[in-house]
């Protein structure tokens, strides 16, 4: 047994019996390939590697042999491999992915010039209906060139996605291996909520007491960032909202931040709601703000009074601004005697699709229980990690 075989799956089989064609070009980042090889191949899929004459001066062939189990396509032969993976064949490959890609390997995809090994993949996957993407990775003043940016733009033209580098300095740097992997699977994986828009909106809001001084909760918002990551393997175009929380959300969903209940307030007057398929309010919200006092309030009193007030449901402003979406909300008890009962009226109150209940024993942990319950009073129990626990979600509301 190769080594390669030894890992696959051990991560995930979700990119299981899946063939990803890894094109490399002559980019330093090309040393990155063996680490991304490996991930690609935990998850469960067959990578066969592609190389360019440069790209094999900065990272030898045998490097990557030992990385995939595959032998490198170093030039093409009488195998016609280009054709053999990426042309009009029964089983072509699911993905060709360009990572690094230069500059240069860019314009001649553009210009449709195929003199390397990966070029001529890229001309065939590209008349065969093969999907491809490209990972950015040179120095600034190269993707700044106004030719590059145009050839760029001729590629997404013509549906070549594209993950574009992170600007450090003066370099347009390769992108981080798991927002590589992300796409990947996005790309290559069922897509089962393609052509869907989900507005997620979790973690907790903040009041201010004083100018320095706030009023939080526990919530670490884990379940909203693990929906929106799952929403986005599956394909659907998701937008997070993150509240105050602390928890690490990853670069390629698109996020904005809010901290108090009056921020939250203005995003969703000021958004078009009525795109979205679903909005799903995870968010733990603040039931009282305080009376904020100006400056900062003196320390040393023996006693301390902060009044509190009312706030406004933001479940019953989502349903009057999306009344064309599917509106999910949750519901979080201490206990669990009165959990779905007070669940159905959270429903009822608000028109809810459907509502998540759940206990405070899953805040901030890795696993939960949960009762998804639609407007009927039908209810679905699950316990898992939060992770499963957002697939079940997803596949019953959509």
């Amino acid at each position: 047994m190769h080594p390669a075989d030894e890992i696959r799956g051990s991560k995930s089989k979700i990119l299981s019996k899946k063939r990803i064609i890894l094109g490399v070009t002559g980019s330093i980042a090309a040393v990155e390939t063996i680490r991304l090889s490996r991930e690609l191949i935990r998850n469960g899929a067959e990578v066969i590697p592609v190389m360019t004459s440069s790209a094999s001066k900065i990272i030898h062939p045998n490097s990557l042999w030992f990385a995939t189990g595959n032998t490198p396509i170093i030039e093409l032969s009488g195998k016609t491999e280009h054709v053999y993976y990426c042309g009009r064949v029964k089983n072509p490959a699911d993905l060709l992915l360009i990572c690094p890609c230069t500059a240069n390997t860019i314009s001649k995809i553009a210009n449709g010039i195929d003199d390397t090994p990966v070029t001529t993949f890229a001309t065939t996957a590209i008349g065969s209906g093969v999907p491809i993407i490209i990972v950015l990775a040179m120095h600034l003043s190269m993707y700044d060139h106004k030719i590059v940016q145009e050839n760029i733009k001729k590629c997404k033209k013509i549906g070549i996605k594209f993950i574009e580098p992170k600007i450090y300095k003066n370099k347009a740097k390769m992108a981080e291996i798991d927002e590589i992997i992300a796409n990947v699977i996005r790309e290559a994986g069922k897509k089962k909520l393609k052509n869907k828009k989900i507005l997620i909106i979790g973690g907790p809001s903040a009041e201010s007491i004083d100018d320095i001084r706030l009023i939080t909760n526990r919530s670490s918002g884990k379940t909203a960032i693990s929906l929106a990551k799952i929403a986005f393997l599956e394909g659907a175009d998701v937008e997070l909202w993150y509240g105050r929380g602390r928890e690490h959300i990853p670069n390629y969903l698109l996020t904005k931040n809010f901290e108090s209940i009056n921020d939250l307030h203005k995003m969703i007057t000021l958004k078009n709601l009525d795109k979205f398929d679903a909005i799903i309010l995870c968010a733990a919200l603040s039931d009282y703000i305080p009376k904020k006092q100006k400056g900062k309030l003196p320390s040393g009193k023996q006693k301390l009074i902060i009044e509190l007030l009312p706030t406004e449901k933001i479940i019953s402003l989502l349903r009057k601004k999306a009344r064309n979406s599917k509106i999910i909300g949750f519901k979080v008890e201490d206990k669990k005697d009165q959990l779905l009962k007070r669940t159905m009226k959270l429903i009822k109150d608000n028109n809810l699709d459907f509502a998540i209940a759940n206990t405070i024993k899953g805040f901030g942990k890795e696993s939960n229980e949960i009762w998804i319950i639609n407007k009927n009073g039908k209810s679905l129990h699950k316990k898992g990690k939060k992770d499963q626990l957002s697939n079940y979600i997803l596949d019953t509301i959509l």
